[in-house]
């Protein structure tokens, strides 16, 4: 095998003899160069640093992370209002479960003194899950022992197995309600914690603009439009109007549908209104995009308007104006129907 070259090196210490290999000195060479290089990189990625983004292209990002805003508030609303009418549903089912339930014990009741006086009289081997069987599948899987007794009272034993059979369908429905709400409810949780990024991200963004670059943004103005309601209220459509002007100032809030003091969101504004103009229309824009549709040259105080793919609303008020609860951060304003919702239009409807 061929010998490693060695350099001898003499230490001042000891006088003795260090063996060091060129392989030693090929590593040192090694490290050193990585150092070196690495310095470079460090240097070439400081000169190469991102530049910073324009006022335009934050503009940009921000009026697309509002747009998500807005899409992701309504589904939100959406999931709300299936949560709501999912709790309705269970307290139903709750109902008639107690009915049947109550509809169930009492039959048992009464079967398990049939049962006591057939096992006494000896036509009957084991009573005792009659006697003791709360669960009305637990009867349902032993109603071969209802058998034994059905030949001199079969009406008592099909109405109670029918019994059973109810309260046993109403608990199923129940319970397949109940886990309906709670994935509903982690639906809400999880659609909040995007919302709540969302809002983080943009109010990053804003931070970079002045007030004068934030325009356009999305929905809103650069603050609400000033005067009183010029129209009378012998209309529904007037009336939805005047509630419309009364909110001026009032805070924006997902998922509100007013008061004032506990805030709105786009369509909970526009259904408040309709409301107390005494006129029931659905809760969502999504929704609200299927009521009867108005040609835009035919636009009145009174309609909603639709924008972002019927993922935001607004209550026309005339002259070319709207009254909007525009986004997270903002109060509910009258603003000019230009910019951003000229841009993003998608039409009107009337309840």
């Amino acid at each position: 095998m061929e010998e490693e070259r060695v350099t001898h090196v003499r230490t001042r210490s000891s006088g003795s003899t260090t063996r060091i290999g060129a392989l030693g000195r090929r590593g040192a060479a090694v490290s050193l160069g990585l150092v070196a290089a690495g310095a470079l990189v460090i240097a070439s990625g400081a000169a190469a640093a991102a530049p910073q983004p324009t006022v335009t292209q934050v503009q940009q990002k921000l009026d697309k992370l509002n747009n998500e805003a807005q899409r992701l508030d309504q589904q939100y609303d959406q999931v709300q209002q299936e949560l709501s009418s999912a709790s309705q549903q269970l307290a139903l089912a709750s109902l008639e479960a107690g009915r049947y339930r109550s509809r169930f014990d009492a039959m048992r009741a009464q079967v398990a003194q049939i049962a006591t006086a057939a096992y006494e009289e000896g036509s009957l081997i084991t009573p005792e899950a009659l006697l003791t069987a709360s669960d009305p599948q637990q009867i349902l899987n032993q109603s071969s022992i209802l058998l034994e007794l059905s030949s001199s009272n079969s009406a008592e034993m099909s109405a109670f197995l029918a019994a059973a059979r109810q309260l046993s369908g109403a608990q199923a429905s129940e319970s397949r309600v109940r886990d309906g709400i709670l994935e509903l409810k982690d639906r809400l949780a999880a659609q909040k914690s995007s919302l709540n990024k969302l809002i983080s991200q943009q109010q990053a963004l804003l931070a970079q603009l002045t007030p004068a670059e934030q325009a356009g943004t999305g929905p809103g103005g650069s603050g609400s439009i000033g005067g009183d309601d010029p129209l009378p209220t012998s209309t529904q459509a007037e009336k939805a109007v005047e509630f419309a002007y009364d909110q001026l100032g009032c805070p924006y809030v997902y998922g509100g549908t007013g008061p004032c003091q506990d805030g709105f969101d786009c369509s909970g504004l526009t259904q408040a209104a309709w409301a107390f103009a005494g006129v029931a229309i659905p809760r969502t824009s999504y929704e609200q995009a299927d009521l009867p549709a108005v040609p835009e040259s035919e636009i009145e105080p009174g309609d909603i308007l639709e924008f972002l793919g019927d993922g935001h609303v607004g209550l026309y008020v005339g002259g070319g104006y709207l009254i909007d609860a525009p986004q997270t951060g903002e109060d509910v304003e009258k603003v000019a129907f230009s910019g951003w919702y000229q841009e993003n239009f998608d039409g009107a409807v009337r309840p």
